[in-house]
């Protein structure tokens, strides 16, 4: 068969690090063909060269059997090349048209074309066959249809290679079968799709061909047909994973976490928490499922003080919170894992034993009279590192310098060093690869036998019926079901993360 793409013996060297290592990649024309891998494998990195936003510094690149130099995203749109970001980048004042065809408007003269350019657009839909109201404002659609508009920006374009980046991580089940029908779609009309994505029950759904890349080098190519998802993980991370969380019967204490009625508002009014009430035991894991945007920030951040509630309450231990400050909510016993570690998390440009001491550097043991004992820091740091095995030259380098999942460590380690009482886990997997989600898994289960009551927010509807002992569902910021993870299948909670309800008896 023709080959769409070929890449031969691609490398990218970074300062310090070879993030792509004589790379060889083949992907036929009119397939679906996924690429996989742990953090820092070098995904990302090989496919922003297909994209044209790095430039490799050995190699060869072959689009369609031309040897080709792909200089600039503008040239990878020239070859019919183009990328769907994780990320979606749409104008949310603009409608789904104006979106669509943005910087690449058809023109009478000096004027917009608007009607050729709608007449392209609903030509594109019928021949897809995807489903979207071309005058409703970006804000306005749903994540899934923001997807396809990703998607549609790309095809009018005039790309025949569509590279989809993590495509799934923010839609609910039945979006995703949505997006692999409308991807069939696109292939059965010959377009060539790589799918990069950390689910590997999708990949080896919807691929015909799995790469799998492992510290910058292709480790082998397989048939779905022919592998499982625990031989995948483990081509990934170069050992065996446990793909099933070993969890203990549960054990629950008291009531640790208590809310009522919570209400958070943004600042024009609009509830983003609209009246959620739950309690947690300790020893319980308690997850929340749900479509990103439906107020589960705004929820993990009002336990722990960064935002204000605007009515209800929340109880810690039995003592209500309203009025602490964030120091005086951890001093309860309250960890926080954010869903940012960037923003919320770490301080990118200071050291890894700077991070692994904040919002603690006031602790006796920190301290030596009214100095930071920096002998005890560094010692504490080091065991951290240690116990969590942080891969990293030195404490002394700056934590930006860390892979995603050795980030994620020192968060890990820093928040749950101290035995807390309440742990808010807000998206503790989000990027992370197989083996480093794995770990987080296992240091959570570990506290909820301890006897901490977690609060477990995810956006990977497998992840939160895998690692919970009860499960609500939040939709515009309320929580409308609530169920034990063996009661349902993610289908049922899919149709309530959609806003929907199911018929009595069909959900407990």
């Amino acid at each position: 068969m023709e080959k769409a793409v070929v890449l031969k013996k691609i490398t990218k060297r970074f300062p310090g690090i070879v993030a792509n290592d004589r790379i060889d990649l083949e992907v036929e024309k009119g397939e679906i063909h996924a690429i996989v891998g742990e953090n820092g494998a070098g995904k990302s990195t090989l496919m922003k060269i297909l994209a044209g936003i790095y430039q490799p510094d050995e190699g060869e690149i072959y689009i369609f059997g031309k040897r080709e130099k792909i200089n600039s995203p503008g040239r990878a749109i020239e070859l019919k090349i183009g990328m769907v970001h994780q990320h979606f980048m749409l104008v949310d004042r603009f409608t789904v048209l104006e979106n669509i065809i943005l910087g690449a408007e058809k023109s009478s003269g000096i004027a917009l074309d608007e009607k050729r350019c709608r007449k392209a657009v609903e030509e594109l839909l019928a021949l897809y066959n995807f489903s979207l109201n071309l005058d409703a404002r970006v804000e306005e659609i749903s994540v899934g249809q923001a997807q396809r508009v990703e998607i549609l920006k790309v095809l009018y374009r005039g790309a025949d290679i569509l590279v989809l980046d993590e495509p799934t991580a923010v839609l609910a089940p039945q979006e995703v079968r949505e997006l692999f029908n409308n991807l069939r779609r696109l292939k059965s009309e010959g377009k060539t799709i790589i799918f990069i994505s950390h689910k590997l029950e999708e990949v080896l759904e919807i691929a015909d061909h799995i790469t799998v890349l492992r510290r910058g080098k292709v480790v082998g190519t397989a048939i779905p047909s022919q592998v499982t998802k625990e031989d995948l993980a483990r081509m990934m991370v170069g050992k065996p994973v446990m793909m099933r969380l070993d969890k203990e019967p549960l054990d629950v204490g008291e009531v640790l976490l208590s809310i009522e009625d919570l209400v958070v508002k943004e600042s024009s009014g609009r509830p983003l928490v609209n009246g959620i009430s739950l309690k947690i035991r300790g020893g319980e894991i308690y997850g929340i499922a749900g479509i990103e945007g439906n107020g589960q920030k705004e929820l993990a951040e009002a336990i722990i003080g960064l935002r204000t509630a605007s009515a209800g309450r929340i109880r810690v231990c039995g003592r209500d919170i309203a009025g602490l400050s964030i120091k005086e909510i951890r001093n309860l016993g309250v960890a926080f894992i954010p869903e940012d570690r960037h923003r919320q998390g770490l301080v990118l440009p200071m050291k890894v034993w700077e991070n692994m001491m904040l919002g603690y550097h006031t602790k006796k043991d920190f301290l030596r009279g009214r100095s930071l004992n920096l002998k005890a820091i560094r010692g504490f740091t080091k065991n951290k590192v240690e116990e969590y095995g942080v891969r990293l030259s030195s404490i002394e380098q700056s934590i930006e310098g860390l892979s995603g999942g050795n980030q994620q460590k020192v968060i890990l380690g820093r928040e749950l060093s101290r035995g807390p009482k309440i742990i808010v886990a807000s998206q503790p997997t989000r990027g992370l690869d197989v083996g480093a989600a794995e770990f987080v898994h296992k240091e959570l289960l570990k506290m909820r036998k301890k006897g901490s009551a977690i609060l477990f927010i995810s956006a990977d509807l497998e992840e939160v019926l895998s690692i919970s002992d009860r499960v609500g569902v939040i939709y515009n910021g309320k929580i409308t079901a609530e169920f034990r993870p063996e009661e349902v299948t993610p289908e049922d909670i899919g149709v309530y993360m959609l806003g929907g309800e199911k018929g009595a008896g069909e959900a407990k």
